[in-house]
């Protein structure tokens, strides 16, 4: 299926809109200050949509259905731990990042800790950022591809392209106004593709519920490596299985890390006040679960659809000879009617877009404050930093290429399964570091570097293990999402134990810890 005129025609909007929006309120932009926060100037409501829009990326439009489709609501158990860490965030989180000078997730290490914990997390969060925006733009580039015949590599070209000149021009103002604009286009085009599905089946949604529910689609089971069916999941068990309250810790890490993540500190940083950053995590904690949910409901309409519109393409991504990923895409292009797919395909665009922007902006705002003036250049102007910051912005887009060339090599389950396993990982001791520096003042940085390590030390163990590269009599065979909770767990442990024999040096608490807050109003 080509596309039609007017599809043509809803693409060349949508692009030009958010090129429009970069370069107008890129004019703004005369600092480091203005292009990273862009003044503390935006309203709570605001920095809460454009956090929709960046925290649902295209892995919600694409692999969260595709992932309902191959199996049922298993990878959706994280989430529901997102509501308690956006009430926790509003009330404990923002007043260290709403007081005094504090820009950044890292600088607060460096003041709490030692700059080594700050280097340290802000290398770990640039790579974690270049790993999931990777594989971000690979399932927009496949979609992408899917839809122009152009083949992966150049869709790939296109999406970094489009996505860097709004970028990289506007900064985080451009990011938060684009953001917004296209969490409201996404979650347009989510529904209409399960509008269109639910009209293409046999008594709508009353089929779609009780095929669903014949199949287990409505449950929290999973597929069994050996039978490759769907199996029940125990609900409480030990470490060596997935359970669905292990997997709810696991989100409770998993989001937990994602309020010490600079892009989340960074919006904090760009609301009017406290209370406008506060509300914006009100404004997220309440929106993105029924928009994950409808996107997991969108997979168990396609299944149902598929049921009754026989396909090649849905049989080869249930039985694993196609990647499940591929499913979205045909449906669009095959079922969706003109007009229709242009919205839904721009809708695409914004999941992948929205995340990929900010990933962008942070990501180059890290490495001009918490590394190259920290470390490099103290004495740095506003004016080099904002070269500096273009420069970097421009290195990302480029590694988030390579990085998704290397995903398309790769062969999984499903995509979501992937995210959440290497996520879990890649990211073990950072909300060790922050809950050790908030919630306590006796632990200090020789204390939870050592409990940090020995985490390390033990995921690494883990890993290799589960790759069969330890001797079974000497192997920690664990699931992979498991290593976060037992290794943050494991570092802060060790870290409270070491404090009672190791004290940290005297130092100023005040505002670090929430047993040290000066009781002034936050800004």
């Amino acid at each position: 299926m080509k596309l039609s005129l007017i599809d043509v025609a809803v693409l060349v909007l949508f692009f030009a809109s958010q090129i429009a929006i970069g370069l107008y309120v890129g004019r703004k932009n005369t600092s480091a200050s203005q292009y990273f926060l862009a003044g503390k100037s935006f309203s709570g409501l605001l920095v809460g949509v454009s956090f929709i829009g960046s925290v649902i990326s295209s892995v919600t439009f694409m692999a969260t259905p595709a992932d309902a489709f191959k199996t049922a609501w298993f990878r959706f158990i994280p989430n529901f731990a997102f509501p308690v860490i956006a009430l926790l965030a509003a009330w404990l989180l923002i007043p260290f990042f709403r007081r005094g000078t504090l820009t950044s997730a890292y600088q607060y290490l460096a003041l709490r800790f030692h700059n080594s914990v700050s280097a340290y997390a802000s290398v770990v969060f640039i790579v974690t950022q270049v790993v999931r925006t990777s594989m971000i733009a690979y399932l927009l580039s496949l979609l992408v591809g899917e839809i122009t015949g152009w083949g992966f590599s150049w869709s790939l070209i296109l999406v970094i392209i489009v996505t860097g000149v709004y970028t990289v021009k506007g900064g985080i103002r451009a990011v938060i106004w684009t953001d917004a604009v296209q969490a409201v286009i996404l979650a347009g085009g989510g529904i209409a593709c399960i509008v269109v599905a639910v009209m293409g089946i046999p008594d709508g949604l009353a089929t779609v519920f009780s095929d669903g529910i014949a199949h287990h689609k409505f449950s929290f089971w999973d597929l069994d490596p050996v039978t490759k069916e769907l199996a029940p999941t125990a609900w409480f068990g030990g470490f060596g299985e997935k359970t669905v309250l292990m997997v709810f810790l696991v989100g409770l890490f998993q989001y937990l890390n994602l309020q010490f993540d600079q892009s989340t500190v960074q919006r904090w940083c760009t609301a009017r006040t406290a209370k406008d950053a506060r509300k914006s995590m009100y404004v997220l904690g309440l929106g993105c679960i029924p928009i994950w949910a409808s996107f997991q409901f969108l997979g168990i309409c396609l299944f149902v659809f598929f049921l009754y519109h026989k396909s090649a393409v849905a049989e080869a991504a249930l039985n694993g000879t196609e990647k499940a990923e591929v499913i979205v895409p045909y449906f669009i292009m095959n079922y969706l009617p003109v007009g229709i797919v242009g919205l839904v395909i721009s809708a695409a665009f914004a999941a992948a877009m929205s995340t990929l922007s900010s990933s962008i902006n942070v990501g180059s705002m890290v490495g001009v404050n918490d590394l190259y003036k920290k470390y490099l250049n103290p004495g740095m102007s506003e004016r080099r930093g904002l070269i500096l910051g273009k420069i970097l912005s421009v290195v990302a887009a480029l590694l988030m290429f390579l990085g998704a060339q290397l995903v398309h090599t790769m062969d999984t389950m499903t995509l979501a399964d992937l995210m959440l396993s290497v996520g879990v990982v890649i990211t073990i001791g950072i909300p060790s570091f922050f809950v050790a520096g908030m919630f306590t003042r006796r632990i200090g940085t020789a204390s939870i570097w050592t409990g940090v390590l020995c985490a390390l030390a033990f995921a690494s163990w883990v890993m290799l293990s589960n790759a069969g590269a330890i001797p079974d009599h000497l192997a920690i065979r664990i699931p992979a999402y498991y290593v976060s909770v037992i290794g943050n767990c494991m570092a802060l442990g060790i870290a409270v134990v070491l404090s009672l024999w190791i004290k940290p040096a005297p130092a100023d608490l005040t505002n670090l810890t929430v047993w040290d807050q000066d009781g002034k109003a936050l800004d």
